[in-house]
């Protein structure tokens, strides 16, 4: 059974640690992942650190890492939208464009 981190620091350090565990893994060291992920060799500290870090410096490390795959699933595309199941028992049809913003009286 897999433990789930219970804080926002934990899971960071969590992370920190798989990123750290994927340049190892591939032999390199922060200097030469930090020039191929072209982040700078504190950002990427910091990641693996779990001190936070930001989004741009996840995606671009994965991508160094060749592990994109990684990245893109934390949000994987739900197979079945629940909504849309809804929608098509009740004959709504799908929404083709935003809506406007409301003007302020």
């Amino acid at each position: 059974m897999t433990v789930v981190p219970a804080t926002t620091a934990e899971l960071e350090r969590e992370l920190g640690a798989q990123f750290r565990a994927l340049r190892l893994g591939g032999n390199l060291d922060q200097a030469g992942l930090a020039r191929r992920a072209n982040v700078s060799l504190s950002a990427l500290k910091s990641l693996e650190s779990g001190r936070g870090s930001s989004l741009r410096t996840v995606i671009r490390v994965a991508r160094a890492l060749d592990r994109l795959d990684w990245a893109l699933g934390l949000s994987p595309e739900p197979e079945v939208s629940p909504m849309a199941l809804l929608r098509a028992q009740e004959g709504i049809s799908p929404r083709r464009r935003a809506s406007r913003r409301r003007q302020e009286a």
